[in-house]
């Protein structure tokens, strides 16, 4: 069983047509183009061959669909290719390596909390330095900011 959320996909991204999806709409439904679907597959990212018509045209299902969103998000995470590829290997390999896949994910999210600590920090600044703006144009004398001369 493929768990992408504990939450049922969004109805615009499901398929439940046996005939499946061509590319574009596969596309269209995860919100990557079908470039992006095509290096998925090349890169070794999906867990079963897609599925093709007897003219050689991809067809997704939703297995495709939902793996398409894992791979998307944990990309957007900033996951490797190649730490998605491994987890992609594990998953395909079936049963006895959820151990492995576990501690690549616990890896992983503790990567994320540390990249997250590290942008709010960044935000902080972020805020400290509008405030000063704010009140300096409140005041009227922002042009007293600091400005580096050539």
């Amino acid at each position: 069983m493929l768990e992408v959320n504990p939450q049922p996909v969004p109805e615009p991204a499901r398929s439940d047509s046996p005939e499946g999806l061509s590319i574009a709409e596969a596309a269209r439904r995860t919100g990557v183009s079908a470039h992006t679907l095509r290096y998925y597959e090349r890169a070794g990212l999906v867990v079963t061959p897609v599925d093709r018509t007897t003219g050689g045209r991809r067809r997704y299902h939703q297995l495709d669909l939902d793996w398409i969103v894992i791979c998307t998000r944990l990309r957007a995470t900033g996951m490797p290719i190649k730490t998605i590829r491994r987890y992609a290997e594990l998953v395909s390999a079936g049963r006895g390596n959820e151990l492995d896949r576990l501690d690549l994910l616990e890896s992983h999210r503790a990567e994320v909390v540390a990249n997250l600590a590290e942008v709010q920090e960044n935000l902080k600044l972020i805020d400290h330095k509008i405030d000063v703006y704010r009140s300096r144009v409140v005041a009227g004398d922002a042009d007293q900011l600091w400005a580096p001369t050539p």
